[in-house]
């Protein structure tokens, strides 16, 4: 009887060193599980694999040593408890998420739903490149999206009322990028300094900063490796159906005119970055002047 070797041509499916293994990467937005889903991962890892599993740098699970003969098997198993086979090719990848609202006191969005919709849209899509997403509901950037080919970050701008600052300084203690300081018994911010990160409204005692902006900044273009590159802010939106269009636009505009072979960020220039840009932002948000 010939072996079906279909599933290999799934990029979750992973030749390990030695070729009679094959490691199965697993489909886990946001890296959120529930304590069911991880418990039904190591029975599947102890009936197919080696009873152990591999928490991956992108949020995702991988059962090693898995005999190629058990690959439709596993992948039906894993289908029911709702961790499908992943990717890993010219393809999206596992989309990454801090905890975001849900739990991070220092975030400014919610995170973990807006990337299972990502997730939803785009995951698994065939292009000519490997393109990674990760979101990070404040500046602080814990999952480092300015290095992902696609970056989302939440933002949210401080309003200061004339009159309200009882001058304690707590929130020129708190901002790290120096951009508050106390003049004549008030603080005053320095625009030029702000990264909108949102830190002088939660730490302020008195409630009395209050959010004038919220939104999400999109970047295109970051790379991790040898030579890493920060993305370039695209567009900035305020609502998680206009990240998830925009994300949705990003993904076709490479498919359509990416080369393989090279990272995003190497060909930015090439496959008429500028112009998309502009067609984004007209569309969705603000104009963003051009990087030069």
């Amino acid at each position: 009887m010939m072996q079906d070797h279909t599933l290999y041509s799934r990029g979750g499916i992973i030749t390990e060193r030695n070729a009679d293994y094959a490691t199965v990467r697993v489909r886990v937005p946001a890296g959120a599980l529930s304590a069911a889903q991880v418990k039904q991962l190591a029975k599947i890892s102890e009936k197919y694999g080696d009873g152990s599993l591999h928490l991956t740098m992108r949020q995702t699970v991988e059962i090693p040593h898995v005999n190629p003969d058990n690959l439709v098997k596993i992948a039906k198993d894993l289908e029911k408890n709702g961790t499908p086979i992943g990717a890993e090719y010219n393809e999206v990848v596992n989309v990454m998420a801090c905890p975001g609202t849900e739990r991070c006191k220092y975030a400014n969005c919610e995170t973990i739903d807006l990337a299972r919709k990502i997730d939803a849209r785009v995951f698994g899509k065939e292009l000519p490149i490997r393109l990674r997403i990760a979101i990070s509901g404040c500046t602080y950037m814990c999952n480092s999206p300015l290095l992902n080919d696609i970056g989302i970050i939440g933002r949210i701008r401080p309003l200061r009322v004339p009159g309200l600052c009882t001058g304690c300084g707590t929130c020129a203690e708190y901002c790290k990028q120096c951009a508050i300081k106390l003049k004549n018994g008030v603080s005053v911010l320095d625009e030029s300094k702000c990264v909108q990160c949102g830190i002088c409204i939660h730490s302020c005692p008195y409630h009395l900063l209050k959010s004038e902006y919220a939104h999400y900044q999109i970047t295109v273009g970051g790379r991790r490796g040898a030579s890493p590159a920060a993305g370039r802010e695209l567009v900035t939106v305020e609502t998680e159906e206009e990240v998830v269009e925009v994300v949705d636009r990003i993904v076709y505009w490479v498919y359509r005119t990416a080369w393989s072979g090279r990272p995003l960020a190497d060909q930015m220039d090439e496959i008429g970055y500028d112009r998309f840009a502009e067609e984004v932002r007209k569309e969705f948000g603000p104009e963003v002047p051009a990087e030069k």
